[in-house]
């Protein structure tokens, strides 16, 4: 390993104790960056590295607020605004109990990444809370979201930080941040994306990570001259990117077998058609249900609430749900049983040890931070729209997305081969993101 990476990571590891996960998304990026680095002295001397692994600003307060009793809760609310050099802080708010400062860290941190591959001029950061909406009321909901914005709608603006929806933040979550935003600042602005139609939001953002991802796979096995024409796939998740993802595969002719949630695992082993996919929308969407209940005494459906679905021998893997969530001994499986290609539509989802076995076997192995760019690329379609005070027509935003995931897989691709790694996305997506903004910096001057 390079002396200057390794130097990094030993400080960043120091400095940054108790924050796996945000460790482990530095690691992934700066061990696959050496090549650049080495033809590249300028980065070391201006420590391009040192200035990139840290925040530039970490924005940490208490939300309190209370339930339908009248009893009083206090949640704790973040916003990590990490890179801003190609443009205004751009990703997601979490709300769910999992959010702590080290999984902030790694999203935002990866963000700065997938946003520079957009090939739009999209700075990167995230934000939540440890708060979970799941079995709250929609007033509750409202409650938690208002108090929520009160504090971050002095840290953010439309050309300053644009969040957006993730995990259990949707339409509705969104709706009550932006009203309260508009309360506050009297401005109806572009502050947040993932917006109702009704109110500036933009067609296709709900499908855009998910038909992105598969757009993507696409892509890698057209390198192959394949297509996912009959192919049996695995997807883990069930909410919007689960759900969109296996909607355009059954548009493109594969055949997704699974989907996954926190009481287990369906199999559907004659494939899932539009109209099953509509069913687990409706569970997810509107009656906010789990799969156990949903598979009860359903024809052709297997419900299994233990392990996870990478055992059904598959042509293609799509994990869709959430980081860490599929490790080496998984992956082994995987490859086992003859998967050719993983699309990675979470953040994260892979450990290091299962990347190595994938990059190892030399299937065809997309990160999350190429493969899952769909959404925050349609994020910033929305701001344009915005900006334009236009609503554009849902066949001219899937066309822009399916020509960004395009400009994304090539990015990576022509940056992996012209370091000699040739196939290997990861290298190629980690250089052609870092490049992009490393070179902003550098052009900045020591800011």
């Amino acid at each position: 390993m390079h002396k200057y990476i390794r130097d990094i990571l030993a400080d960043v590891k120091a400095k940054n104790a108790g924050q796996p996960e945000f460790l482990q998304a530095v690691e992934e990026v700066l061990v696959s960056l050496e090549p650049v680095i080495k033809a590249n002295p300028k980065y070391e001397q201006n420590a391009i590295l040192e200035r990139m692994v840290e925040p530039e600003r970490i924005v940490m307060f208490r939300v309190p607020w209370t339930d339908d009793a009248g009893k009083v809760h206090v949640n704790r609310g973040y916003r990590i605004q990490f890179n801003g050099a190609i443009g205004p802080y751009k990703g997601g708010l979490r709300f769910d109990s999992t959010v702590n400062l080290s999984v902030l860290k790694f999203l935002a941190f990866e963000q700065v990444f997938k946003n520079s591959l957009t090939t739009l001029p999209l700075g990167g950061g995230k934000g939540g809370s440890d708060f979970n909406p799941k079995g709250r009321s929609d007033a509750e909901v409202m409650r938690f979201c208002q108090s929520f914005m009160t504090e971050l709608f002095r840290h953010i603006g439309a050309d300053t930080d644009v969040p957006a929806g993730d995990m259990n933040v949707g339409g509705r979550e969104i709706g009550y941040l932006f009203g309260q935003y508009k309360r506050l600042t009297n401005q109806f602005t572009g502050v947040l994306t993932g917006k109702g139609l009704s109110f500036g939001g933009s067609l296709i953002r709900p499908e855009a990570t998910g038909y992105g991802d598969v757009y993507f796979a696409e892509n890698m096995l057209a390198t192959r001259k394949e297509t996912l024409e009959g192919k049996v796939c695995s997807i883990s998740g069930s909410g919007n990117v689960a759900q969109y993802a296996a909607e355009k595969l059954v548009q493109l002719g594969a055949k997704p077998v699974t989907f996954s949630d926190r009481t287990g695992w369906i199999y559907v082993k004659d494939g899932m058609n539009q109209a099953f996919i509509d069913e687990v929308k409706n569970l997810k969407q509107v009656k906010r249900g789990d799969l156990a209940t949903f598979a009860k005494n359903r024809k052709g459906v297997e419900f299994h609430a233990n392990g996870r679905p990478w055992v059904v021998p598959v042509d293609c893997a799509f994990p869709c749900a959430r980081q860490n969530e599929l490790d080496g001994k998984d992956a082994a499986t995987l490859l086992k049983n003859g998967c050719k290609l993983v699309g990675e539509g979470a953040n994260m989802p892979s450990t290091l040890e299962a990347i190595d076995a994938f990059v190892k076997a030399k299937i065809l192995y997309s990160p999350g931070k190429a493969s899952n760019a769909g959404g925050v690329a349609t994020s910033g379609l929305e701001m344009s729209q915005n900006s334009e005070r236009l609503s554009w027509s849902a066949e001219e935003v899937d066309a822009k997305l399916k020509g960004i995931m395009k400009a994304i897989h090539d990015n990576a691709y022509e940056a992996a081969a012209k370091y000699g790694k040739k196939g290997n996305y990861v290298v190629g997506a980690n250089i052609a993101g870092f490049v992009k903004v490393a070179d902003a910096m550098l052009a900045h001057g020591l800011v």
